[in-house]
C-alpha cells in the first residue's frame, strides 16, 4: 500500500509548495517525516501528535511539474461550396421612395393606376391622376376628383370644372396651357373630405409631379390643397391675398370652384387671387 504521507507530500508539490516546515521527532533518528500535516513556509509551524516542539527544519521540495499549454486550435475552415459573399444593397430600402424614382409624368400616372395604399383604390371607377402640359409653368391643385372625375378619369370636367375654366381663360389660359391635378387621385364616397391616412397615402404623387413640371406658380384650390402643400393647419382667410412658397415655388391660394358654386360672394375674392398668379406668372413685383 502506498505510503500516505508521501501521498500527501506530492499533492502538496502539485499545489505549487516549494518548502515545507518540519517538526523534530523528540529522540528520532531515522529522519522519517512526522505523522500530522505540514504547513506552507512562512506559517506557524504545528507539531504533530506524539512530538515535542522543536526547531523547524526547513526541507526544499521539489519543483512542480510544468503545465502543458493548450494547444491553440486553428479556426474552422468553412468548405467553399458553403462560403457566402456578403453583399452591399446599392440603395437603403428605408429611405428611397419608390415614387421618388418616378422619372414622367406617365411613370406617375401607371403608379396612381396600380395603387391600392387606401381603400378609395377599391371603391373608385378610374384614377384621376391629372391632365395638362406636363412643362406647364402655372399648375392648379385642387381637393379630390367627383363624381364626373371618377367616371371618365379626368379632373375638373364637372360644373366646378367648367367654373375652372372660366377662371382661367379670363387671366389668359387655356385647359391645355395649365395642368390641373388633385391631392387625392380617387374620388372618396360621397364626395366627403379626404381622410389623414388617404391624403398621406396619395400626396406623394402629388409632390412627385411638381417635381417633375417645376411650374412658375401654383394655384392651390381650397384648404385641402393649401394645406397639404404648405403644411398648416391655418384658415383659408388667413392664407389667401399672400404670397406663399412651395419648395421655392411661388404659390397662391383661393376658394375651390365649387366653394363658388354654393357661395357666389367669394368669386370676387377668388378673381383678386388668380390675378394675382398670373401677376407672379408674368414675373411683375407683388
Amino acid at each position: 500500500m502506498a505510503d500516505p504521507r508521501r501521498r500527501y507530500l506530492e499533492q502538496l508539490v502539485a499545489l505549487g509548495d516549494k518548502e515545507l516546515v518540519l517538526p523534530v521527532r523528540t529522540g528520532a533518528s531515522d529522519g522519517a517525516p512526522p505523522r500530522g500535516s505540514g504547513e506552507l513556509a512562512g506559517r506557524t509551524a504545528r507539531t504533530a501528535p506524539g512530538c515535542a516542539a522543536g526547531p523547524p527544519l526547513r526541507a526544499p521540495l521539489p519543483d512542480p511539474p510544468a503545465r502543458v499549454s493548450e494547444a491553440v486550435s486553428p479556426p474552422p475552415r468553412i468548405p467553399a461550396g458553403l462560403a457566402v459573399e456578403a453583399r452591399r444593397p446599392s440603395t437603403d430600402l428605408f429611405v428611397v421612395d419608390p415614387v421618388a424614382r418616378l422619372d414622367t409624368l406617365e411613370a406617375v400616372a401607371s403608379a396612381v393606376e396600380a395603387c391600392r395604399k387606401c381603400g378609395l383604390g377599391q371603391t373608385r371607377h378610374n384614377s384621376v391622376p391629372g391632365e395638362g402640359d406636363p412643362h406647364a409653368g402655372f399648375v392648379c391643385v385642387g381637393e379630390a376628383p367627383g363624381a364626373t372625375e371618377d367616371e371618365t378619369g379626368r379632373p375638373f370636367v364637372g360644373r366646378a370644372g367648367k367654373l375652372l375654366e372660366g377662371i382661367l381663360k379670363a387671366i389668359g389660359f387655356g385647359r391645355t396651357d395649365v395642368f390641373i391635378c388633385n391631392v387625392l387621385k380617387c374620388r372618396p364616397p360621397d364626395n366627403r373630405d379626404p381622410e389623414p391616412l388617404e391624403v398621406t397615402g396619395c400626396s406623394p404623387y402629388l409632390h412627385r409631379q411638381l417635381e417633375l413640371i417645376r411650374p412658375r406658380v401654383i394655384l392651390a384650390l381650397g384648404r385641402p390643397a393649401a394645406h397639404e402643400l404648405l403644411g398648416t393647419n391655418a384658415s383659408l382667410g388667413d392664407l389667401r391675398g399672400k404670397l406663399h412658397r412651395y419648395r421655392g415655388i411661388p404659390l397662391v391660394v383661393t376658394y375651390h370652384p365649387a366653394a363658388l358654386l354654393r357661395n357666389p360672394n367669394w368669386k370676387r375674392p377668388t378673381w383678386d387671387d388668380v390675378r394675382l398668379a398670373r401677376r407672379i406668372y408674368d414675373g411683375q413685383a407683388v
